[in-house]
């Protein structure tokens, strides 16, 4: 039970790293393009085509 435990707990912390590694790319292009949203962002990418919908 107890290694359990800390099988979780080191889980949990992958998944906190892998979600702030993500806000902060997602920040940093918000940063680039120069936009205050992640709406703003989506719709400067379709402007510079570089996604589609």
């Amino acid at each position: 039970m107890l290694l359990l435990n800390q099988l979780n707990k080191i889980r949990f912390k992958d998944i906190l790293m892998v979600l702030n590694i993500k806000r902060n790319h997602i920040t940093n292009v918000m940063q680039k393009l120069n936009v205050k949203g992640r709406s703003q962002a989506v719709v400067e990418l379709i402007k510079l085509g570089e996604i589609t919908i």
